[in-house]
């Protein structure tokens, strides 16, 4: 567990084998990072948000569903396509092309879909505008290079696409750096990796969800929503999930943004109080409401 605000480290401890240099997976946690990587690529010029992505996957473009799915949608996870876990199997040859080839289960932007194949997709739909260049290459030199991360594990196929929904192992302070990125509105220790009002579009939820915004989950319905535990819901079939009206944690504040992973890793950012909580785990049962209330003081 590390509790940093204002830039300090005011509380960290490591149990049950952990430590300050022990990498440990973040699993989903990996989806934020090229969350970034997507609005880095809006600056750069690549596309924008609202672009179609048949505008780049033209084989979609026939389709009357796919060819109205944005690029947007697919960072929220609203395009309705197929979630299809399966696309994490390590026999898979071409994730990407797997991917582009999936069904749709809803019309564009009716439902939240949670699973890996949106960022594979989107994976896909990157490296075509990057003529081809690795997508590796780009969140390297656009987002890890200069938030000091190096040596990360891809999960890359066959053909050595990445997988985007999950992989990355970081240490409790590596992680923590995405947090410090998000308190400085997009400025890293004097680096501006994104602008502060593109990154502002990454915690903006959908009409199917309020609560996930552009691969990050937010807390805005605070303090009248629901609180529901986030990881179990996905356990859910999408047809049975239910996002209206929820929050984590009905205490802490509405602003704060969360990368969310298995085994309940998280990354709590709060820019209201300035400070960004990280939360190793091992699958120990465990409450994202009661243990901000605890944290931030609010009682049990």
């Amino acid at each position: 567990m590390l509790i940093m605000q204002n830039g300090r480290t005011i509380f960290e401890h490591y149990a049950n084998g952990g430590s300050a240099s022990g990498r440990w997976p973040i699993f989903s946690g990996t989806k934020s990072f090229w969350g970034i990587a997507a609005l880095a690529a809006v600056r750069d010029g690549l596309f924008k948000l609202d672009d179609p992505v048949s505008d780049t996957i033209t084989e979609w473009k026939s389709d009357p569903r796919k060819s109205r799915i944005t690029i947007r949608q697919l960072l929220s996870q609203t395009d309705g396509i197929e979630g299809a876990s399966r696309l994490q199997r390590v026999s898979i040859r071409d994730r990407n092309a797997m991917a582009i080839r999936l069904p749709t289960v809803a019309e564009p932007g009716s439902v939240f879909v949670y699973g890996p194949s949106h960022l594979q997709i989107f994976s896909e739909l990157l490296h075509r505008k990057l003529k081809g260049r690795a997508t590796t290459r780009y969140i390297e030199a656009r987002v890890l290079n200069r938030l000091g991360i190096g040596r990360l594990n891809y999960k890359k196929d066959s053909l050595g696409n990445p997988l985007l929904a999950t992989g990355f192992e970081l240490t409790a302070h590596e992680w923590a750096r995405l947090g410090e990125l998000v308190l400085g509105r997009g400025n890293y220790h004097g680096r501006q990796i994104v602008p502060a009002n593109l990154l502002r579009e990454a915690f903006v939820g959908s009409q199917a969800n309020s609560s996930y915004g552009l691969t990050f989950w937010l807390n805005q319905q605070a303090p009248n929503g629901q609180e529901v535990d986030m990881e179990r819901m996905l356990d859910l079939q999408w047809q049975s999930a239910q996002w209206t009206d929820v929050c984590i944690c009905k205490d802490a504040p509405p602003d704060m943004v969360v990368a969310l992973g298995s085994g309940y890793q998280r990354l709590f950012i709060i820019p209201s109080l300035h400070a960004l909580i990280v939360r190793q785990g091992s699958n120990a049962k465990f409450s994202d409401a009661l243990f901000l209330r605890l944290v931030l003081g609010q009682g049990g």
